[in-house]
Parts: structure tokens; C-alpha cells; sequence
């Protein structure tokens, strides 16, 4: 039995070549994922410690009260579920501000390319 004949994957249909964007919205959109992404590590970063950190100091942390119960008892019990819901809350308001600075960006050099276009 022949082996198969390899073809690439341009050869057989070329992917399509992106849109030209111009510097600023290369600049926005660097932007916006280098917050998107840096959101996303401090958040979890929060996340793992309320998960892992605070369990592990239990003990130390015993003699803390909270609500007349011991704090390592409420993050818990209910502590850890509410931070959890403040950080998806935290992550959504602040990801509606980054899209609303790209979409003004987007529209900004929407703009000066049609101011360009028309000079």
C-alpha cells in the first residue's frame, strides 16, 4: 500500500487574508487583551486564594469570628461562594468597560478613515 499523498491545508484552500487595521486599532485592540488577560489572572489569583490559602490557615485563623461563627467555618461554609459571585460580578463590569473603550476606538478610527477617505 502507497503512503498518502500529503497536501497542505494553503495549497488546498488559502486562508483568507485579514482586514488591514490601522496602528491606533492594533494599539486598542493590544490593549484590550493585555487587561482582558491580566483581569483574568488577578481574579483567579483571588479565586485560588479563598479556595486554597484560607482553608490552609485554618487553624491560625479559628480563633477569628465572623457573624458569631469562626471565619474559616463561614468562607466555607458561605464566604467563598459570595466572593465567587463578586468576582464573576467584578469580571463583568469590568469587561463592559474595556468593550466600550474598544468600541469608542473602533468608531474613532471608523471616523478618521472616512475623514481620510474623503480628502
Amino acid at each position: 500500500m502507497a503512503a498518502p499523498r500529503t497536501s497542505t491545508q494553503s495549497t488546498l484552500n488559502p486562508l483568507p487574508e485579514p482586514p488591514p487595521v490601522s496602528a491606533a486599532m492594533a494599539r486598542a485592540h493590544q490593549r484590550y487583551w493585555r487587561f482582558n488577560v491580566t483581569c483574568i489572572a488577578v481574579l483567579m489569583t483571588l479565586g485560588f486564594v479563598v479556595s486554597f490559602v484560607v482553608p490552609l490557615a485554618a487553624p491560625a485563623l479559628s480563633r477569628l469570628r465572623f457573624a458569631g461563627f469562626s471565619l474559616p467555618f463561614y468562607v466555607g461554609a458561605q464566604g467563598a461562594i459570595l466572593v465567587y459571585v463578586a468576582l464573576i460580578l467584578a469580571y463583568i463590569v469590568l469587561m463592559r468597560r474595556a468593550d466600550r473603550t474598544l468600541q469608542r476606538a473602533f468608531e474613532a478610527d471608523a471616523n478618521a478613515a472616512v475623514t481620510t477617505r474623503g480628502n
